[in-house]
Formats: structure tokens, sequence, C-alpha cells
């Protein structure tokens, strides 16, 4: 998790995204995101930054490599 961390800083990559961005990374409405964090049941699961929805880059990156988390 370490060198995850240390490679998005030398990339200036950020480490989470907001649904619309995350959304879009993945080609899905903001709103099919939303609802996967309301229902608890979608393939990834968002982190909460003070009451808003956050979506870790290495998850949405697996799930766009059609690895199972």
């Amino acid at each position: 998790m370490q060198a995850i961390s240390s490679l998005l800083a030398r990339t200036g990559l950020p480490e989470v995204l907001p649904t619309d961005e995350a959304a879009a990374a993945i080609n899905r409405k903001p709103q099919t995101l939303r609802k996967w964090a309301c229902l608890e049941n979608g393939p990834i699961r968002p982190i909460r930054i003070n009451g808003r929805l956050a979506w870790r880059v290495a998850d949405l990156q697996s799930l766009l490599n059609g690895e199972v988390l």
C-alpha cells in the first residue's frame, strides 16, 4: 500500500476521485455509483470524506482490469 501511495505522489495522480469523475472514468452514470454506495452491493465500495463519497483510483483501475475485489 505504501508503494502505491508513493507512486501516486510522484505522478501527481489523486488517490481518490469524486463520484462524477469516477463515473466518467468507468463509463457509468454517477447515479449508478451512488446506488452502489447506498445499497452496498456494487463491485467497489466508496470511502466517505466529510460525508461525501470518494472512490479509490486503485479500485477503479482494478474494476476496469476485470479484477475481482
